[in-house]
């Protein structure tokens, strides 16, 4: 929940549901919840953190910025 009069408190939530309804749930009819639950699961650890390229880090992935940020500190 973002604080009373602040719209941007939310934003990275809404931008990362917004790019998984687009890259993995739009026209997907899921069998039953696990089904759905176990697709998002596999979206967000085999593919969003470790391959996909972000913008905000130098078009890295967010495994590859953080271990990036481990070797320069």
């Amino acid at each position: 929940m973002s604080r009373r009069g602040n719209c941007y408190d939310n934003a990275v939530a809404e931008s990362f549901f917004q790019l998984l309804k687009r890259e993995r749930v739009r026209r997907k009819t899921y069998v039953n919840r696990k089904v759905a639950r176990q697709d998002i699961f596999d979206y967000i650890e085999f593919f969003y953190n470790p391959k996909r390229k972000h913008g905000n880090n130098g078009m890295l992935s967010p495994i590859d910025f953080e271990q990036q940020q481990l070797w320069t500190t």
